[in-house]
């Protein structure tokens, strides 16, 4: 049986939008960790992480044109990390963001 397009069939808000994009992050206790974003969307990002993270886990991740913006870990699994972000992006700021990661 075909699994079709994972992101409509979890239960996310939105589809997300494929990227490859290196950001920093600062953990809650003050670790600085490197993150490469793979997918993103208004709502949230999918990461991959050489550093110890774990769900419900509290970060800072630094977009462009944004800054620093909250992001939760909502899961965490084998070097890859699943965030929400702590308020969503507003559309035009999300095009903007878009533009900016794939240049």
């Amino acid at each position: 049986m075909p699994l079709g397009n994972l992101a409509k069939s979890d239960g996310r808000r939105e589809d997300r939008d494929e990227v490859h994009y290196r950001a920093r992050a600062t953990h809650a206790d003050g670790r600085t960790l490197q993150l490469l974003i793979v997918n993103i969307s208004p709502h949230g990002f999918m990461a991959r992480c050489d550093a110890s993270v774990a769900e419900d886990d509290q970060l800072r991740v630094t977009l462009p044109g944004l800054g620093a913006v909250p992001a939760d870990v909502r899961w965490a699994l084998g070097g890859r990390v699943g965030c929400e972000l702590g308020k969503p992006i507003g559309l035009g700021d999300y095009y903007e963001l878009l533009a900016a990661i794939l240049r």
